[in-house]
């Protein structure tokens, strides 16, 4: 019997936090700045400290929520490292082709690395996201390039060898 009366007080108590936090929620007036603060302050660990000014860069622009999620997982992907569309889709909850579509959207490539990510076979894709430093967008070559330069190794066919990177926090 006090099992049950001391689970009904969790309960009581955990919905009235959940009520207090959404009032507050409701009357807090959030800024650009305070909400990248926030997302800086809550990062995962598993994001390198010179990732920092990215963040703040994704977390101050204009875009989707859902682009702005993306683009901060793409944060922890180490350099040097790969991972799938699908396992990023997996750690975000939401499909291979919302991801992909996603990193096309990056304006923040290649400092927010949307070239880290590759087909669960290996190819790296069919990327051909816009960088608005030159307007033509990166192609296959130019991310080859960039893993390559950052020590991914690819085979004669231009799939990645080695293991993907899965640590998503």
């Amino acid at each position: 019997m006090a099992p049950t009366i001391q689970k009904r007080k969790l309960a009581l108590t955990t919905a009235t936090k959940a009520s207090s936090t959404s009032k507050i929620r409701k009357t807090t007036k959030h800024t650009p700045r305070t909400l990248s603060v926030a997302a800086i302050i809550n990062k995962p660990a598993s994001i390198p400290a010179d990732m920092q000014p990215q963040l703040l860069r994704i977390a101050e622009s204009q875009r989707t929520d859902f682009e702005k999620r993306v683009w901060t997982a793409l944060c922890q992907i180490p350099r040097g490292r790969v991972t799938t569309y699908g396992l990023l889709s997996a750690y975000l909850g939401t499909s291979p082709r919302a991801v992909g579509n996603a990193l096309r959207r990056n304006p923040f490539a290649p400092e927010v690395p949307c070239h880290r990510v590759v087909a669960t076979g290996g190819s790296l894709g069919g990327f051909k996201g816009s960088w608005p430093k030159d307007g033509e967008g990166i192609t296959i070559t130019e991310k080859k390039k960039l893993l390559r330069g950052e020590g991914v190794k690819l085979d004669d066919k231009g799939r990645v060898l080695g293991t993907v990177w899965s640590n998503f926090e």
